[in-house]
């Protein structure tokens, strides 16, 4: 019998493939006693247990994406060397010849008490090492029970299907190597349409269903999927015919991005001849090869996060230095927006000694650069540095008070200054431009905009501190709503004001590349788009198709539009062939 179940369409397409499960979460361990003539025999299956989770980190490390973190491969040592250490690798076995018990019941009572010393420890940064501890004890613990706990590589095949990968939730570090995997799709249990894992998914251009619940329990290895990416719904182990109305509809989407195609090298200029910039979001200097595959303008969000991620300790201002004279050289005179250093609530690091009980309203973005001053001056001084090889432009995220974004000015003075008297090339004219994505500074933008070269507006980030809505939550997605009134205002006002002093404003968040929503900014008065760069061909279809003069009078009609029901209806109407 056909299983479907609901949830979120974050990336749209139709996958159909074997599933292939993947979990952090913990096992339960059974306990029983052993003869102790059997003793021998389970010392034996732990010792191969742990030889196993060996070679799989061994794979893993093998596996690195090409321009991941420096410091993924210290990652993976680290989890090597607990693995060796005789505390975790030695220890139960004493405890199995001890007690007469099971290997997996040894492991778990070991791994709890190594991880409560570690909880223990005053300082923050080995105190949260007890993660390390407990995933490496959960990858062994998995083997001895038959469900291996490794990141899949690369995807298999079953009845020459491809692969879905089934999970419960992913983590930024896991996204960072699934992005060299080969997967049709992905389902999980958890997760918002502006969630990280949504958009990789989006950025990888495959279909994703998400906030599915129980997916991850109800799903077997093995089992035939389809997933829907259109109306939001994982079918499992469908019936021959729903297999058949799949391919159709499968082959007449990718025939579909084919046409796409065509579009690459045509100018992205409305009918009435109004040139729009298209540029690409990327995350690592590896994802610029896809930005200049379909043409972007250049790249307008860099979210250099991500070199941070995976690592124990921060890159160094040379490691910067080379991932952003990399991207700027590959993208020659386009320009390259980088986005300064944006960690904290769901994207906390573990060398973080500073944590907010709420991390999205805590100390996160430049509010944690501005506590952490030389953290913040040395990637200002990797950006100015590398800003002489192509056409690089600052963005400082999360500025909500006039007074943050002078101390942010003021640090960025500091280091041309130190630049200066070390006798260091650099380019003293890097443009500096602030992220409006806190409805404060949506808000008081004409007096962000009079210190500032650019702006550059974060929709998902406004969405949520506006409407109070964790992104990431999928019991609120449904809340989550772009075309909710005031997002449209604080949207409105923002370009409105730009354009009247003459400051360039772009939007890059996710509304920047759904197509619904092209003609509306359009209309709105925007001329420049950030996305992912899987969606570039989709967005300048749209705005082939556009006719700049004929949008802003029905859009300023939906903008005095209260009720969701009428906005909902003159958007239809505005996107009308």
């Amino acid at each position: 019998m056909t299983l479907a179940l609901h949830g979120l369409g974050v990336s749209q397409g139709y996958a159909i493939g074997i599933a292939q499960r993947f979990s952090h979460d913990r096992l339960e361990a059974p306990h029983y006693i052993l003869r102790k003539t059997d003793l021998a025999a389970e010392i034996a299956r732990f010792d191969a247990a742990v030889t196993a989770v060996r070679v799989a980190l061994g794979e893993l490390h093998q596996h690195i994406p090409e321009g991941a973190p420096s410091e993924l491969r210290a990652f993976l040592d680290l989890h090597r060397l607990i693995l060796d250490d005789s505390l975790l690798c030695e220890a139960p076995k004493q405890l199995i010849l001890d007690t007469q018990c099971n290997a997996e019941w040894a492991l778990a009572q070991q791994s709890s008490h190594l991880i409560a010393q570690f909880q223990a420890i005053e300082d923050a940064y080995f105190r949260e090492r007890w993660h390390d501890v407990r995933q490496v004890a959960e990858k062994v613990l998995k083997e001895l029970m038959g469900h291996p706990a490794k990141m899949p590589v690369g995807g298999h095949k079953q009845a020459d299907a491809p692969t879905i990968l089934v999970a419960h939730d992913l983590s930024p570090s896991d996204m960072v190597l699934f992005k060299r995997q080969s997967y049709a799709g992905f389902i999980t249990d958890l997760g918002g349409m502006t969630s990280h894992t949504a958009i990789l998914a989006r950025s990888l251009n495959i279909p994703a269903v998400m906030a599915l619940h129980n997916a991850h329990g109800l799903v077997q290895d093995g089992d035939m999927l389809i997933i829907d990416g259109v109306a939001g719904v994982l079918l499992v182990n469908p019936d021959n015919l729903t297999l058949d109305e799949y391919h159709l509809r499968q082959r007449q989407w990718q025939l579909e991005q084919k046409k796409l195609r065509r579009l690459k090298t045509s100018p992205s200029t409305t009918l009435d001849g109004q040139a729009v910039e298209l540029l690409a979001n990327i995350d690592l200097p590896c994802d610029v090869d896809e930005a200049l595959a379909e043409n972007a303008a250049g790249v307008g969000l860099f979210r250099t996060e991500f070199l941070y991620m995976n690592r124990d300790l921060p890159p160094t201002e040379d490691e910067q230095f080379e991932a952003y004279r990399q991207v700027l050289m590959a993208m020659q005179d386009r320009p390259v927006v980088i986005r300064t250093l944006d960690v904290g609530a769901d994207k906390s690091l573990p060398w973080m000694t500073q944590v907010s009980e709420n991390p999205a309203l805590g100390l996160r973005a430049i509010r944690l650069c501005l506590a952490e001053p030389q953290l913040f001056l040395t990637q200002i001084r990797a950006i100015l540095r590398a800003a002489q090889t192509g056409n690089a432009r600052m963005l400082i995220p999360m500025i909500a008070s006039l007074s943050e974004l002078d101390q942010a000015l003021a640090l960025i003075a500091t280091a041309k200054q130190q630049l200066r008297d070390e006798g260091v090339p650099f380019n003293d004219a890097v443009p500096v431009g602030g992220m409006i994505e806190v409805p404060a500074a949506a808000l008081a933008v004409e007096w962000f905009a009079k210190r500032l070269d650019f702006l550059s507006i974060g929709t998902n980030d406004l969405i949520q501190y506006t409407l109070a809505i964790d992104r990431t939550d999928d019991s609120v997605a449904h809340l989550y709503d772009p075309l909710h009134p005031a997002i449209l205002h604080l949207i409105s006002h923002t370009l409105r004001t730009s354009q009247r002093l003459g400051i360039p404003v772009s939007v890059c968040g996710e509304m920047a590349g759904d197509t619904q929503l092209t003609r509306l900014l359009l209309g709105m008065g925007l001329r420049s788009f950030s996305m992912h760069p899987a969606h570039i061909l989709r967005v300048k279809q749209q705005i082939l198709r556009s006719h700049v003069a004929d949008l802003v009078a029905p859009v300023a009609r939906l903008l005095r539009a209260g009720e969701a029901a009428h906005i909902q209806a003159k958007l239809a109407r505005i996107n009308e062939p």
